[in-house]
Formats: C-alpha cells, sequence, structure tokens
C-alpha cells in the first residue's frame, strides 16, 4: 500500500535530516525550519491514515505535499549556501523530491476515486 510506503520513508527521511541537521553550527534558525518541515511531512501522512473521510485524507496529503515542499527549499539554500556539504545533501535531496512524486500521485488518484462516485 502507497500510504504505508510513504509513511515508512518519510519516517526515514525525518530521522536522516535530523542526524545531518546535528553537525550544523550557528544556523540555529535554519536548522530549526528544516527540522520542522523536513518532520511534519511524516506527522501529517500518518494523520492522514485516521482521515475523516477521503477530503480529509488528501487535505492531510495536501499538507505533506506543502511541508515537502518546503523541505525541499530548505535543502536547496544549504547547499547553496554551503551550510551542508554537496556530497551530504545528494541523498536527502533525492528522497525529498521521490516522497514529493509520491505524494503528489497519491492525491491524484484519490481525487480521481472521489470523483468517480
Amino acid at each position: 500500500m502507497v500510504e504505508n510506503k510513504l509513511a515508512d520513508l518519510s519516517t526515514e527521511f525525518a530521522v536522516r535530516i535530523l542526524k545531518l541537521t546535528d553537525n550544523i553550527k550557528g544556523h540555529y534558525s535554519f536548522t530549526n525550519q528544516l527540522e520542522r518541515s523536513a518532520t511534519s511531512i511524516g506527522a501529517n501522512i500518518r494523520e492522514a491514515k485516521y482521515a475523516h473521510g477521503k477530503a480529509d485524507f488528501v487535505a492531510k496529503l495536501q499538507i505533506s505535499l506543502k511541508e515537502c515542499y518546503e523541505t525541499e527549499y530548505w535543502l536547496e539554500v544549504a547547499q547553496k549556501a554551503g551550510i551542508i556539504p554537496g556530497e551530504d545533501i545528494s541523498e536527502p535531496l533525492h528522497q525529498c523530491r521521490s516522497i514529493r512524486r509520491m505524494l503528489i500521485a497519491s492525491i491524484k488518484t484519490t481525487k480521481e476515486h472521489m470523483n468517480e462516485k
């Protein structure tokens, strides 16, 4: 099931980001924003599992998607500013983009099923 895979991937991603930010010194506000957006992705995916119907499910996934876009932004900023070296950021960026694509597909599929009824 896609939601379970999304939940697992988002948890792994959040842990990876938390470990990555452990090594960043002197950028508290930046790491706080990155950690908050990265961990929010999975939290909202988990909330979607217990949604009050399909519309609520889609709404939770859309929040996750917004957080995913925000996280991708912070990772790109970190890369361009040299806060996180390129070799350390390439895999988290790839993971973030994969989660984003899965969220988009899940939202689209759910909306299509909602329109069929």
